[in-house]
C-alpha cells in the first residue's frame, strides 16, 4: 500500500519536474533576445519562481526515490536466505550418516557393488553439413617461442 502511494507520488513529482524545466527560458545563445516586462510576472521573477520550484521538486524527486528504495528493500522481506532455508534446524550429526538400509528382497537402485562410477564426459564431435558427424580433432599445438 504505502509502496503504490509513494510510486505515485515520485510519478506526479517527476511529471511536474519536466513540465517546470521545459517552461523554463533558455539562458543560452540568444544574445539577450527574450521577453520584456510584459505579462503578470516579470521574466526576472518568473525565473526565480521556476528557479526555486525546480530545486523544490528535484529534492523532493530524491527524496522520494529513497524512500521507495527503503520501503521496497523491507518490504520484501527483512529474513535472510539461510533464515528461510532454515539451516539452523539441520543437525549437524546426522549430514555424514550413511543412507539407511533398506529390507532384503527389495530392489535398490544403482550398483550394487561399490560406490557409483564417475561421470564421463560425451566425446565431442564436430558437425558439419557437407560432411556429417565427425570426431573432433585435438588442436594442433603452437610453435615454440625462441
Amino acid at each position: 500500500m504505502l509502496l503504490g502511494i509513494l510510486l505515485t507520488l515520485e510519478i506526479i513529482v517527476a511529471l511536474l519536474l519536466t513540465g517546470v524545466v521545459l517552461m523554463q527560458r533558455s539562458e543560452g545563445g540568444a544574445l539577450g533576445m527574450g521577453g520584456g516586462p510584459s505579462g503578470i510576472m516579470t521574466s526576472r521573477g518568473a525565473g526565480d519562481l521556476l528557479t526555486r520550484l525546480t530545486w523544490i521538486l528535484g529534492i523532493s524527486f530524491f527524496v522520494l526515490g529513497l524512500l521507495l528504495t527503503v520501503v521496497s528493500g523491507r518490504e520484501r522481506g527483512a529474513s535472510s536466505v539461510v533464515d528461510r532455508l532454515k539451516v539452523g534446524g539441520i543437525d549437524p550429526k546426522t549430514l555424514n550418516q550413511p543412507p539407511p538400509q533398506a529390507p532384503a528382497g527389495t530392489a535398490q537402485p544403482g550398483p550394487a557393488d561399490g560406490p557409483p562410477a564417475p561421470l564421463q564426459a560425451p566425446t565431442p564431435t564436430v558437425s558439419n553439413p557437407f560432411l556429417g558427424e565427425q570426431p573432433a580433432q585435438p588442436a594442433p599445438a603452437a610453435p615454440a617461442k625462441q
